[in-house]
């Protein structure tokens, strides 16, 4: 039997709020792009349609990334992590993925941490 893609979306673990976190991922080199909002009705366009959509939690509205700046994310995979409350979707990015104009929303503002032992050998 074939799994729906409502019977996906029952498996996560919505906020309070109806929301779940999405990382995004570039699916070839790996590197996170950036984070953003979905409820179900978002989940179910990105699963079914090959574009990322995202619930705005400003504007209280959905968006499609890349509709009005041409950034688009061709989706190649998502994951739901082992909690359920957290979504990875790997894309083929189009462009800057943050509104800033840069490529990703991480490389901004380096907070210095102190790095961690070295492994023993």
């Amino acid at each position: 039997m074939t799994e729906t893609v409502e019977d996906r979306i029952a498996r996560v673990a919505f906020n309070g709020d109806g929301l779940v976190a999405v990382i995004i991922q570039q699916w070839d080199t790996r590197e996170v792009l950036m984070l953003g909002w979905m409820d179900a009705e978002a989940l179910r366009r990105t699963l079914g349609e090959g574009r990322v959509t995202f619930w705005s939690r400003s504007r209280q509205e959905y968006w499609r990334k890349g509709d009005t700046s041409g950034h688009i994310q061709l989706v190649r995979g998502a994951r739901l992590d082992c909690d359920g409350d957290a979504i990875l979707v790997q894309v083929d990015q189009v462009g800057p993925a943050c509104h800033t104009g840069t490529r990703t929303c991480f490389d901004a503002d380096d907070l210095d941490p102190v790095p961690g032992p070295e492994l023993p050998a």
